[in-house]
């Protein structure tokens, strides 16, 4: 891992770190750093296709990777976590590279036991953001990622009772606050746990300009229901 801890976009936190947010852009890392630098945002941590490792900010400063973003209730998200970025051509739409995702991996499993950070809270930019941001896209492997210990995924039969596609994205974390976000939830909610209800865009621009699908039937569907439910029955326990 090299340290170059040359983004100034940063501050003394407020917080203590207690999320971990996945990232993924379309970027070479010195052209994810010009972006950065003009944009006037950071992260912490740049992982390439390669599995190279860069820190670009320290964890005890605030980067400015998140945005505006809610995550099981709280706001401020780019105070209480560390962002990860990973290079990835398609914006998360194609299979990851097997060495980023074990250097990904390694990575995670650090943070994770140096901060204390809970599996609920390792989510993606989407989760966070679901009417904004589609990244880490449909192909992040957060089943693989669980099985070593990084966040939750569903594996079994247990479910929660609970009917309402609300009450149940809540219990998961993601922001129900009207109508719009709560069908931008459930979409983002597939991207991580049901990427089988996500379309794929080859025009990259035009996904990240119009990330939701064009309607929602796929909330009707009994399958995303009993996935959700699985799901939430994970974060309520």
């Amino acid at each position: 891992m090299t340290t170059e801890d040359f983004l100034p976009y940063r501050e003394p936190r407020q917080s203590a770190i207690e999320l971990l947010v996945i990232h993924c852009n379309i970027f070479d890392k010195k052209t994810f750093l010009y972006w950065m630098n003009y944009y006037k945002t950071s992260c912490h941590y740049y992982i390439s296709e390669r599995g190279e490792i860069s820190q670009l900010v320290k964890e005890k400063d605030k980067a400015y990777h998140a945005g505006i973003g809610t995550w099981r209730g709280k706001e401020n998200i780019n105070d209480r976590s560390i962002g990860i970025e990973l290079e990835n051509s398609t914006l998360g739409q194609t299979e990851y590279k097997k060495e980023q995702i074990s250097a990904l991996i390694r990575l995670s499993q650090n943070l994770i036991k140096k901060y204390n950070i809970k599996p609920e809270n390792i989510i993606g930019h989407s989760d966070s953001a679901p009417t904004r941001k589609a990244d880490p896209g449909l192909c992040f492997p957060w089943k693989e990622l669980s099985k070593e210990g990084i966040g939750l995924y569903p594996n079994s039969n247990q479910y929660l009772p609970e009917d309402n596609i609300e009450n149940l994205l809540q219990t998961i974390g993601y922001d129900t606050k009207d109508e719009i976000t709560t069908q931008a939830s459930a979409y983002a909610f597939c991207r991580h746990f049901a990427p089988q209800y996500v379309k794929t865009d080859p025009n990259i621009q035009h996904l990240v300009d119009n990330i939701l699908p064009a309607n929602f039937e796929f909330m009707k569907d009994s399958n995303f229901k009993s996935i959700l439910q699985k799901t939430a029955y994970l974060y309520k326990v």
